[in-house]
């Protein structure tokens, strides 16, 4: 992706931390990345790299130490509208019902609410969940209940989605399903995404490019292209070309000694 023209820019980013003896951890270390308006980035790496630092970084929950983020030319500096985050897990809120959940951001952000209500209605029709507005969160599976997370990222409309590992948690069936589900909710929303995940099959079935990032401190190591035909499908994951990708990634981790699932 050429640097000019980035739709997220990350220029340098680094971020340190102060231990209790006073002694400096370094977590990452000069994060240098341009990704494009409605690519699909995925960041795979070994636990301990500093993935989920970034991604709270960006999402303006966690401060940096150095560099900048821009989006559109314009600086990050903390949380942002321009910006729905899709957490491990779902974390909705027990006492609210499903509609009441994914309303929550639109609540915060004071969007009109008979709008917002209509665009959670139009969420949750897309993902599979009408019938399930009146519902609570115990009332679904795990599954349901991270399709529910993902409407709620995207309920204020934004124009970037950053996923931690959202479907960490997931039995691999359920989480493949996911992939499917997030691929088709991809192709028709065209939101620029960003995804950490430690699943080298993940990381190639969802994305544009695969950032591959290695630990102490946490750094870049490649930005892979995935020349792959969309809409991929998980029978694809069995193809000759789909295998070359996963063993072209996997010998990062080899060499290093952490072999990523």
């Amino acid at each position: 992706m050429p640097q000019d023209g980035a739709f997220l820019r990350i220029h340098q980013v680094a971020k340190t931390y102060t231990a209790r003896d006073g002694s400096s951890i370094q977590a990452l270390r000069a994060i240098d990345l341009d990704i494009g308006e409605g690519e699909f980035v995925t960041l795979l790496g070994p636990s301990g790299c500093g993935k989920s630092t970034l991604l709270k970084i960006l999402a303006g929950l966690l401060p940096r130490s150095a560099g900048e983020v821009t989006v559109q030319g314009r600086s990050l500096a903390g949380p942002s509208r321009a910006l729905g985050v899709v957490f491990q897990a779902p974390v909705l809120l027990p006492w609210l019902t499903i509609l009441e959940n994914v309303l929550v951001p639109a609540k915060v952000q004071r969007i009109d609410p008979p709008l917002a209500a209509a665009r959670a209605r139009e969420l949750l029709a897309m993902t599979e969940l009408t019938g399930f507005e009146n519902r609570y969160p115990f009332e679904l599976s795990g599954g349901m209940q991270q399709r529910v997370g993902i409407c709620r990222a995207l309920v204020h409309d934004p124009a970037i989605l950053l996923m931690d590992e959202p479907f960490g948690a997931l039995d691999a069936m359920t989480r493949e399903t996911m992939n499917e589900e997030l691929q088709r909710i991809w192709q028709e929303r065209r939101k620029t995404v960003l995804l950490v995940t430690h699943s080298i099959p993940e990381a190639i079935y969802l994305a544009d490019r695969v950032v591959v990032m290695a630990p102490r401190p946490g750094h870049i190591v490649e930005v892979l292209p995935v020349d792959l035909p969309r809409p991929r499908t998980l029978e694809m994951q069995n193809t000759p070309e789909f295998g070359r990708y996963v063993s072209h990634l996997r010998g990062h981790f080899r060499a290093g000694g952490m072999l990523t699932a």
